[in-house]
């Protein structure tokens, strides 16, 4: 019998804890620019924001299994929330330090790196128990994330000009706790979702071994480890480009932080609209030849625009091209991984990947930061620009990344939960499944985010 509730609670608190996130993405950075002045600083929370992301990813995989898929995805959302409510109210009474904007920013790093996981997770279990394909599913995670990201970035321009910065962290606050709410409500008495029953005794041995398990699994698919190098080097720079580089541009040279809003909306909108038709015709084309081309498109091309072309309108053109190609990208690596991490791994194996993708980020706004205060905002876009084109040229010249294709062509769409691996010669075929069962490097959780 078919139940379609779970999934669709999934989705729904992704949608509002994204639309959340998207209000963060152009709150945070625009308070911290408000408040400073600096581009530099700005940076620095947003480094504050990343590197515990990277920390609980590394060790996290255990502990969602330990725990619970939904215990965690609620508890982290809960924490997320008080987190971010505290920035604007400390504000107001006056006590609101630099430390503490950095502080309160990296607890909510810590926290939602595992709580999006968690949920990342479930999708094939709840993929299965709805009746529909696991490549749909995960095209419609995406889409409604996509979305979510698209309304989210509207709204925030609008409050932010209406409301001020510090008010739009409450209303971030506020979409933790209904994401919260769905998920407590949505996947209760689901097994999947539920605590390991039959885990060994807590220990370090152990920790330390289910651990290994996952970052074994990663080092020996070729296809894997090249997906998680590229989107390590790429979600670095796109940290620098949402964080500093967009904000900074739109305030300084476009019409503030309306402006910004707009920009974001159009390439989330965009998006939206090419994970759709991903979802509709692109399980039909060559996976590796769409995964370069989309890579290119929502890549280098912003970056010139922003630094060589004047006004919105190009800018916003450039960016919602960019966005059909972007979001047809974590379709495509978030199905591989499911078709070749066996369920048993999966949490830990996301975990690890969500790691590596994320390795650089805490970087990229420090980065981007230093080169504007350095060099010029120019220079720092055509820097970065030129980095990230580079990156998008490894699966035309590394000859790993054909294996890409051989999964579309003999690893069906459920291979994940076999628990076998899709035996396409990587060596990801004979994997240890004892013990309990993203980001991918496709995110969320462990997914690209391009």
């Amino acid at each position: 019998m078919r139940d379609r509730r779970p999934l669709a609670a999934v989705l729904a608190a992704n949608a509002v804890s994204i639309s959340g996130n998207s209000l963060t993405l152009i709150g945070v950075p625009w308070f911290a620019l408000e408040t400073t002045g600096s581009p530099a600083k700005a940076g620095l929370v947003a480094f504050c924001a990343t590197l515990p992301v990277v920390v609980s990813a590394i060790t996290g995989g255990p502990v969602i299994d330990r725990l619970g898929r939904r215990r965690v995805s609620v508890t982290t959302d809960l924490v997320c929330a008080a987190a971010l409510a505290a920035i604007p109210l400390l504000h107001q009474a006056g006590a609101l330090r630099f430390w503490m904007l950095c502080a309160l920013m990296a607890v909510t790093g810590l926290f939602h790196a595992p709580g999006e996981t968690a949920r990342h997770v479930l999708v094939p279990d709840l993929a299965e128990r709805a009746g529909t394909s696991l490549s749909r599913a995960a095209s419609l995670f995406d889409a409604v994330s996509r979305g979510a990201r698209m309304t989210g970035a509207a709204l925030a321009g609008v409050l932010i000009a209406l409301i001020g910065a510090e008010a739009v962290l409450l209303v971030d606050a506020a979409t933790f706790c209904g994401s919260a709410l769905l998920i407590s409500l949505g996947l209760r008495g689901l097994r999947a979702a539920a605590p390991e029953r039959d885990a060994p005794r807590i220990s370090f041995a152990a920790y330390r071994g289910e651990l290994r398990e996952g970052y074994a699994f990663l080092l020996r698919s070729r296809l894997l480890l090249g997906a998680v190098l590229m989107v390590m080097l790429t979600n670095g720079l796109d940290q620098g480009w949402s964080s500093v580089l967009l904000p900074v541009h739109a305030r300084e040279n476009l019409g503030g932080a309306r402006d910004l809003g707009l920009l974001v909306a159009v390439f989330g909108g965009c998006a939206l609209l090419g994970a759709l038709l991903y979802a509709a015709v692109g399980h039909r084309l060559p996976r590796r030849l769409l995964f370069t081309v989309a890579f290119v498109l929502c890549g280098l091309p912003r970056f010139v625009v922003a630094a060589l072309v004047d006004g919105t309108a190009p800018l916003a053109a450039t960016m919602a091209v960019g966005g059909l190609g972007a979001g047809m990208l974590n379709p495509i690596l978030t199905t591989m991984m499911y078709e070749r991490i066996p369920d048993a791994l999966r949490s830990r194996v996301a975990s690890t990947t969500t790691a590596g993708v994320l390795m650089t980020t805490p970087l990229g706004g420090l980065a981007a930061g230093y080169l504007i205060e350095q060099a010029g905002l120019v220079a720092a876009l055509l820097t970065l620009g030129g980095l990230y084109f580079l990156a998008t040229l490894a699966p035309a010249v590394f000859p790993a990344w054909r294996e890409l294709d051989a999964t579309a062509a003999g690893g069906g769409e459920g291979g994940a939960g076999t628990g076998t691996g899709t035996g396409t010669g990587d060596g990801s075929r004979d994997v240890s499944s004892s013990g309990p069962s993203r980001p991918v490097p496709a995110p969320a959780g462990s997914r690209p985010r391009p």
